[in-house]
């Protein structure tokens, strides 16, 4: 089990900061970014670009996600608990029920 992480990188930290559209641009100009095993607790990530994202093993508590599309993401380890997620896709790898039990319980999402 992974405990989540707090990253150096300048585009962890934009996403730390909430500057969720600065965040977007830097990435549609190719810069890449760490987020593997990343604390996203409580974070305001709306309108963020997932596309391609590897968010494994990441910690979303309480986080605010809704509208994300995350199908083309990475985002098996990762726990929803208690996240917002209204509006939001996810792989066609992860169950309805996987999810669930990630956003009430905590669980830590696996594919199937």
């Amino acid at each position: 089990m992974s405990k989540p992480v707090i990253h150096t990188n300048p585009m962890y930290q934009l996403l730390r900061q909430e500057d969720i559209a600065t965040f977007n641009l830097r990435r549609d100009k190719g810069e890449s970014a760490e987020l593997t095993s990343g604390d996203f607790r409580g974070l305001d990530l709306r309108n963020l670009n997932a596309d391609g994202l590897d968010f494994s093993d990441g910690y979303f508590r309480g986080a605010d996600l809704r509208g994300i599309d995350f199908r083309k993401a990475k985002l098996e380890g990762a726990s929803l608990c208690e996240a917002k997620i209204s509006g939001c896709y996810f792989p066609h790898e992860l169950t309805a029920e996987e999810i669930r039990l990630s956003v009430e319980g905590g669980i830590r999402m696996r594919y199937k």
